[in-house]
Formats: C-alpha cells, structure tokens, sequence
C-alpha cells in the first residue's frame, strides 16, 4: 500500500508534490526547488533554491540528501544506501551517515550508479560529467570477512569525467580532473592536477587559470 501511495505522489504535479512532501515526511524543499518524475524518498531531504532533481531518477535507503542552491542530479540516476535501521550489516561502524550532500552549484549528470552506505559529498561547482560513473562507498573486506564502508569526498570545483569508478575512501582533491574511465581507490593529494588510469595517478599539473575553475555558475554552456 505504501508503495501505490508514493507511485501516486512521485505523479503528482510538482507544486501538489511539493507541499505533500513538506506536509507528510517534513521535508524542506524551496519553493524554486523541483523533482520531476523521480522515486526520491530519503529519511530527510533538503533541497535549496534553484536545486533540481529529473525524471527518472531513483533516490531510496538514505538517512540524508541534502542539495544546495542550484545543484542538480540529472535523469536515471540510482542512488542508495544500506539503512541504518536494518542490522547486522555495517553494526561494526560507530556513527555511520548514509547521505549525499550535494554543495551549491554541482552537479551529477545521467545514468550513474551511485552507493551512499557511507556519506557522499560532492563539493560546490564540481561535476560528475557523463554517463555510467559508479561511486561505490561499500565492498567486502575481505580481511575481516564482513561488510565495509567508507566515505568518498569529491572536492570543489572538480570534474569527474565518464564512466569513472569510485570506491569507499577515495577523496578527489578540490580543482582537479579525473579522466574518463579512471579508478579512484585511495585520496589524491594534489589539486590543480589531471588523473587518470587504473589506479588513477597523477598525469600533468592543470593551469590554475582555467575557466572552469572560476566560474560563478555550475552550468557549463
């Protein structure tokens, strides 16, 4: 019943869903917020002025999702998390966050994969560009025989090309540039710089100067 009941909310005409949502699970959604014909139903949503989720996207499992001033999360998107409330997996992790914190002006574009059993945070005026990036915060350790998860931490104005792979405890240092296809397995150091391959490793340094590392809007003409 539960699930009809949201099917016939995702439906809904955005200005009726908008205060639906407010009004039933207390979310704070701006009145120039928009979600389109979307299955996003976290614990808690904030979404600020200009933020913006598109069709076909889904968003379930979360503690969090949280969307700053003109931030976006494109079409067909999948967004997850194991939820705190269903042991045993992850008990091990004392103050475990599944959320996605999406800072002012990024952006993830269409059809990625994205895991936020651990937290996710996208800094502001970043992107995740292009199609089938998989951002994955858990795996089994192996060593332990069990399951595991870490944060990812994707820095400021950066840009995660395609088809890119993510796992628990990479970190994308603030200006940088992850080349398509890349696998991020551990924090990177260095900002101002290009990464690529598998593992990623540092290929050139990048020209502080260039534009999309001042730009004042997160939409790139």
């Amino acid at each position: 019943m539960r699930l009809i009941f949201r099917l016939f909310l995702v439906l809904l005409p955005w200005t009726l869903k908008r205060n639906a949502l407010r009004r039933l699970y207390g979310y704070e959604l701006h009145r120039q917020s928009h979600i389109g014909l979307a299955w996003v139903f976290p614990e808690r949503l904030l979404m600020r002025a200009g933020a913006r989720i598109d069709h076909l996207t889904v968003c379930k499992g979360l503690q969090l999702l949280s969307m700053g001033e003109r931030s976006s999360i494109g079409r067909l998107n999948w967004i997850s998390a194991h939820p705190l409330d269903r042991p045993p997996h992850f008990a091990h992790i004392a103050g475990r966050r599944p959320q996605l914190l999406i800072e002012e002006h990024a952006a993830i574009t269409n059809r990625h994969l994205i895991d936020c059993t651990e937290q996710v945070r996208i800094g502001r005026y970043a992107t995740v560009a292009g199609f089938r990036s998989q951002i994955l915060t858990h795996s089994i350790d192996l060593q332990a025989g069990r399951q595991d998860a870490k944060p990812i931490d994707i820095g400021e104005y950066t840009f995660v090309g395609t088809a890119c792979t993510l796992l628990g405890g990479a970190r994308v240092p603030h200006h940088s540039v992850v080349g398509a296809c890349a696998l991020v397995n551990k924090p990177l150091a260095e900002p101002y710089t290009l990464y690529a391959g598998v593992p990623a490793t540092a290929v050139s340094p990048l020209d502080p100067a260039m534009r999309y590392f001042s730009r004042t809007e997160g939409f790139v003409h």
